[in-house]
């Protein structure tokens, strides 16, 4: 992997210290600066000529900033004439404007897609996008990865009872990542029946399946405000659910996200740091805990350099 590079942009700079300890190789020299009126201005500061790039950068807060740095990263490398640009986004902002929900309104997710195109990626590897329908928006390969089986085998290491389990949709838009959960906890799942008014508000309706006395783990990909997961959280102790945990692998915890968390009924909220979830945010509560993408996405990484097939990385996930 000589030849191989990876650099940090200014979100995930711990993730890829973990990546590059885990593949020996030294983390990429880059230099990232912001001007006094914004503009930004990003600088290898290795020769990248014919050499393979991974540019590693969650889109979070500040999302467009964040974005901005990806661009013109990759315009820097293609013009340093790097030999393929890879952009890893562990977390990939904007994805939830996929569609047209109402007139005039703008698809996003296709745009950011369209601007990391044209700005001269080769390869987009992601972690849970909101759709997976997003994929179709590149004309390029994407790897969109799972942190399913990484959630998965934590649960089966917890001890818990896994004949009481229930793996819990919040929505029906999310039966299909339950299911997978389900199947490697051998549970059977539930579907909160839920509508959302509004951006951040929703009303918990009913619930799908049998919870009763039983140690309930809702999955999702995202909690922003934490607003709809805890309203599905409540409808479930409603119902008579033992323990609740939940499960979710982009922890963004905008506004009073932790303060609703730590007032819920959530005994343990399990996140990924594809989000890196700060010491002024730990300190707030002890009920989150944070499993690493690192290994996952280093193994992705020889995945690519050797050309093999990126579904072997699932198998350090399996016992």
């Amino acid at each position: 992997m000589k030849e191989t590079v990876v650099f940090a942009l200014t979100s995930s700079q711990e993730l890829v210290e973990e990546i590059c300890d885990y593949l020996k190789l030294p983390t990429g020299q880059i230099s990232v600066k912001h001007f006094a009126d914004g503009e930004i201005i990003v600088e290898p500061e290795e020769t990248v000529r014919g050499r393979r790039v991974y540019i590693v950068q969650s889109t979070c807060v500040p999302v467009t900033q964040r974005l901005m740095e990806v661009l013109i990263a990759i315009d820097a490398c293609k013009r340093a004439s790097a030999g393929e640009i890879n952009v890893v986004m562990p977390y990939y902002g904007y994805a939830r404007q996929d569609r047209k929900a109402r007139p005039r309104q703008p698809i996003t997710a296709k745009l950011v897609a369209d601007l990391i195109q044209v700005a001269g990626a080769n390869r987009v590897v992601t972690i849970d996008l909101h759709t997976t329908q997003i994929q179709g928006f590149f004309d390029i390969p994407i790897d969109d990865l799972s942190a399913i089986p990484m959630i998965g085998q934590y649960f089966r290491t917890k001890g818990l009872d896994l004949d009481k389990v229930v793996v819990v949709s919040p929505d029906h838009g999310g039966t299909t990542r339950a299911r997978r959960l389900a199947d490697a906890l051998g549970a059977p799942i539930a579907i909160i029946d839920k509508r959302r008014p509004k951006p951040n508000v929703v009303e918990a309706m009913n619930v799908i399946g049998d919870v009763q006395g039983k140690i309930a783990i809702v999955v999702d990909d995202i909690c922003d405000t934490a607003g709809s997961l805890v309203a599905g959280c409540n409808i479930l102790q409603d119902h008579g659910a033992s323990e609740i945990y939940a499960a979710v692998t982009h922890g963004i915890f905008s506004k009073e996200a932790i303060e609703t968390i730590n007032n819920s009924p959530i005994k343990e909220m399990v996140i990924t740091n594809t989000i890196p979830f700060t010491q002024e945010k730990a300190s707030k509560t002890n009920k989150v805990k944070v499993i690493s993408v690192g290994i996952l996405l280093a193994k992705i990484i020889e995945a690519i350099d050797s050309h093999s097939p990126v579904s072997q990385v699932y198998d350090l996930f399996q016992d």
